[in-house]
């Protein structure tokens, strides 16, 4: 019973209390609602207040950076006035120089005009004067001015003739005397101490066969043999009626070697056919390789010229096999080493860039067969690519004056070279080369007025003119003498030197009866 009154009792007061405190609730909360709308408007309010001074702020900024820049304007437009001001007064004042110049100008040219116009005047009776005293002259001479003028050239050109004749006689003598007596000596000195053995040029070489059997196993069957070595050596071999002898013919000296020395082999070995032909001319390739090599090293050594590259010292070696009018010319070569050397070496000059250079000047003949251009040409480029010193490229470009000397030591060279190829015995030319030159040097002598006849002599290395006595006078004979030394040297090409020999003879011839 008392149970039913206690669970009664909470749920009426459950029924009064939950209502009563949910309105409480509800008059909190709206209190809370009204306390923070409260608190937002004045929060807005505070922002738009800040809002407006921030404004306020960056209003009077912008008006300041603006009357700041309008103040930069005014500054930057004030100083372009006044520059262009001062540009204004400087082109002013320029124009009032030209001005004033002009006026100047003006002026001095009416002065000149005047000036002129009174040298003309002066002019004008200057020659009329001249005129008047030339005919004034004619009449007391008898003769015209051209007259009178061809008269004194033809005095004056005989007197000029005359001292020009005597002064190059003076000169002459004075060179011979201080000159001529040093070179003979230091020529004569270095030809002595220098001897060349003398060969001759030829395009063909002899291989001596053990009996004739052999000629027919060296042509083979259907001439299989001979057309192979043929083949693989580029030379042209003749098997005649000559005994015991087997002819080997071709311009190339270096296939003709290889020729020679594969047919050699394959003699002594008796085994001729075309497997073993190849292996011999490969040998002979091989061996022709060494020797070059050694014949190279052989004529460093004699000429003592030392650290050469080792492709130059085979080029040098070459030459053994290469001839030049009869001349070999790696002999030549060595001769001309020795003789720069000799002469460099009396004269007090480099001894070792003469003997160098005169080593290195022929050196592009090694290459002249299988590459365009003259072997000077050939010599240069070969010495540029291996870094050969600039004096003996020089030395060498020089040798036949294709450019001009830049030492002595390359003037050496040139006369060694000449020397070398001068001398008795050292080279030969063609019959036709021989008489063709000795002909040109006769109709250059004959070519000259006053030339009654001419002779060659000495194998061309002498010319013996007769001139007219009554065309031309001893003094005369000393120009028409160098005339004649010039146009050779001009337009011939020869070794050495040639001695122009003029003579004048006057005979009276009577009779006592």
């Amino acid at each position: 019973m008392n149970i039913v009154i206690v669970i009664a009792t909470l749920l009426i007061s459950a029924v009064i209390f939950i209502p009563l405190g949910m309105l409480m609730r509800k008059k909190i909360a709206e209190s809370k609602i009204q306390s923070a709308e409260s608190e937002a408007k004045k929060i807005i309010d505070l922002a738009k207040i800040d809002a407006e001074n921030k404004k306020k702020e960056e209003i009077f900024k912008a008006k300041e950076e603006i009357m700041n820049a309008r103040n930069e304007l005014d500054q930057e437009i004030k100083e372009r006035r006044a520059e262009v001001q001062s540009q204004e007064k400087r082109m002013i004042q320029k124009e009032e120089n030209l001005d004033k110049r002009s006026e100047n100008l003006e002026r001095k040219e009416v002065e000149l005009e005047s000036r002129n116009q009174e040298l003309e005047r002066k002019e004008t009776e200057l020659n009329k004067v001249l005129e008047d005293q030339v005919k004034e002259l004619e009449k007391i001479s008898g003769l015209t001015t051209e007259e009178a003028k061809k008269l004194l050239l033809n005095e004056v050109d005989k007197k000029i003739t005359t001292e020009k004749a005597f002064l190059i006689k003076e000169l002459e003598q004075k060179f011979k005397d201080n000159a001529d007596k040093s070179a003979k000596e230091i020529i004569g000195y270095a030809i002595q101490k220098c001897a060349a053995d003398h060969s001759q040029e030829t395009t063909v070489s002899i291989v001596s066969l053990p009996n004739d059997d052999i000629k027919g196993r060296i042509i083979g069957r259907e001439g299989r043999n001979i057309k192979t070595l043929e083949t693989l050596t580029g030379i042209d071999l003749i098997i005649d009626d000559t005994p015991e002898a087997v002819i080997l013919s071709g311009f190339d000296p270096l296939r003709r070697e290889v020729a020679r020395i594969a047919l050699e082999k394959l003699i002594d070995d008796g085994r001729i056919h075309p497997a073993k032909i190849e292996e011999m001319v490969e040998k002979a390739k091989e061996e022709l390789a060494t020797t070059i090599k050694e014949e190279g090293e052989r004529a460093t050594l004699e000429s003592g010229v030392i650290g050469l590259h080792p492709d130059l010292v085979k080029l040098i070696g070459k030459l053994k096999y290469r001839t030049s009018y009869g001349q070999n010319v790696l002999n030549h070569s060595i001769e001309v080493s020795n003789l720069a050397r000799i002469m460099a070496e009396e004269l007090g000059l480099d001894a070792k860039l003469a003997r160098r250079a005169g080593l290195l000047h022929d050196i592009g003949k090694a290459l002249d067969h299988d590459m365009e251009g003259t072997h000077v040409e050939i010599g240069v480029d070969i010495l540029r690519k291996y870094k050969e010193n600039e004096k003996v490229i020089n030395a060498v470009e020089a040798h036949h004056g294709d450019v001009e000397p830049a030492t002595i030591e390359a003037i050496l060279v040139q006369a060694a070279d000449a020397i070398s190829a001068s001398r008795p015995g050292a080279r030969r030319e063609t019959l036709e080369a021989y008489i063709k030159r000795l002909q040109n040097l006769e109709e250059i002598a004959d070519s000259f007025e006053g030339v009654e006849k001419s002779y060659a002599i000495q194998a061309g290395r002498e010319v013996r003119i007769m001139v007219k006595p009554d065309k031309i006078s001893d003094a005369e004979m000393t120009i028409l003498g160098r005339a004649i030394s010039e146009r050779i040297e001009k337009e011939m090409e020869y070794p050495g030197q040639i001695k122009v020999n003029v003579i004048r003879e006057t005979r009276v011839i009577d009779y006592a009866k």
